[in-house]
């Protein structure tokens, strides 16, 4: 039998172990921030609250998650199916590599796995015990509210950037009271809405891909709370590659064409989990909000149908600004990209960044002008072609 560590992450080790009869992944958390060192410690019980969430997404949607073999609480391991060919999303996207699946699979995903876990279809004191649950994972919450709404926006002593190329757009952030207030606008929304279980870090590398199959690993920050944070976080990575499309090597016109497939992708991913999301409304409105005896059991489906709207429209704008905040933390907080982080030209570098962080500042602040998501895509190709940040 042999073990390799294979992690790559900020926060734990992760090791494949072969043996005769195959493989498995073995993850462990350690009991400090790996980015950083024993200087941040973090308890191991952030194990736990993975494991819990694994075990609920995979009931909500198991066709995408990993098999799950094994919980071990004292030495804070989770042993589970070895993905392979399996490759991390987001080294597939630097490379080029299409997956016409991923869409569909990931706004199914999103639907299913937070409308079940809401008060649209979960029993009440269910979703109450869950709550409370996953209300001690502290330590991994207190994690983005730092590190994403608010120690990008003052000299936190872990910041950090492209220096000194990215200096001006970045310093700028920090006499921005519009985009100050529009990250702190954010965090309320994170810290008081409880509408469903999150994955809590959905980007491109907590997302394994082949060009029949994806799945969703590493969801050790999960909790209760606002459906739009993971949809936000997962496309804003998408325009985190697509800003860093033609710094990536091969032919330019088809890296352009490559980023025009990231925009639809990220256009593709609302609109599955809006009509999937719409779908489940219909078919499995089971809990206490909108029950059916206000209104399809007395003949006005028309009333549950302006409701779904409204709330759509609450979460698309809350989708926006969590993008935008999401955007800007890995540009000038602590945990970068490799999107942008492999561009080996600071200058070149620096001009994508500051592109991607226009962007960012855009959905933070005006995240309630826009009535669609293809209205972000414009945004994206406009301050692409148009501006220049720099």
């Amino acid at each position: 039998m042999t073990a390799r560590e294979v992690g790559d992450g900020n926060l734990n080790l992760v090791f494949i172990v072969e043996g005769p009869r195959g493989a498995v992944v073995v993850k462990q958390a350690l009991p400090y921030v790996r980015l950083v060192g024993d200087s941040w410690p973090l308890p191991l019980k952030r194990a736990y609250f993975e494991w819990n969430a694994l075990v609920r997404q995979a009931a909500c949607q198991p066709r995408r998650l990993p098999h799950l073999f094994h919980f071990d609480p004292v030495n804070a391991l989770i042993v589970m199916e070895y993905l392979t060919p399996h490759v991390i999303l987001r080294k597939a996207l630097i490379a080029g590599r299409q997956f016409h699946n991923l869409a569909e699979h990931m706004g199914v995903f999103l639907a299913q796995t937070l409308f079940r876990s809401s008060d649209f279809c979960m029993e009440t004191s269910k979703k109450k015990a869950d709550m409370a649950l996953f209300a001690d994972n502290v330590s991994l919450c207190a994690i983005s509210e730092n590190l994403v709404f608010t120690e990008p926006y003052f000299d936190a002593p872990l910041n950090r950037w492209t220096r000194p190329q990215l200096d001006r757009p970045a310093l700028a952030l920090r006499a921005d009271s519009a985009v100050k207030v529009g990250a702190q606008e954010m965090l309320y929304r994170f810290t008081s809405k409880s509408e469903a279980l999150l994955h809590g870090d959905l980007h491109t590398g907590s997302i394994m891909v082949t060009p029949d199959d994806t799945r969703v690993i590493d969801p050790e920050f999960a909790f209760y709370g606002p459906m739009g944070f993971d949809i936000g976080a997962l496309i804003a990575n998408l325009y985190l590659a697509y800003f860093s499309q033609e710094e990536h090597g091969g032919d330019r016109d088809e890296r352009l064409a490559y980023g025009e497939w990231l925009l639809e992708t990220a256009e593709n991913i609302w609109s599955v989990f809006a009509e999937s999301f719409a779908r489940l409304w219909r078919e499995e409105r089971t809990g206490i909000l909108y029950p059916r005896r206000l209104f399809e059991d007395v003949g006005d489906a028309a009333g549950a149908t302006v409701g779904l709207h409204r709330f759509l429209g609450a979460v698309f704008e809350d989708v926006i600004g969590f993008a935008g905040a999401k955007i800007v933390r890995r540009l000038v907080g602590l945990a970068h990209v490799e999107d942008m982080e492999s561009i080996a030209d600071p200058e070149r570098r620096a001009l994508c960044e500051a592109r991607a962080l226009l962007m960012g500042r855009e959905l933070l602040v005006n995240r309630t002008t826009f009535n669609d998501i293809y209205g972000l895509s414009c945004l994206a190709r406009s301050i692409r072609t148009e501006r220049k940040p720099l």
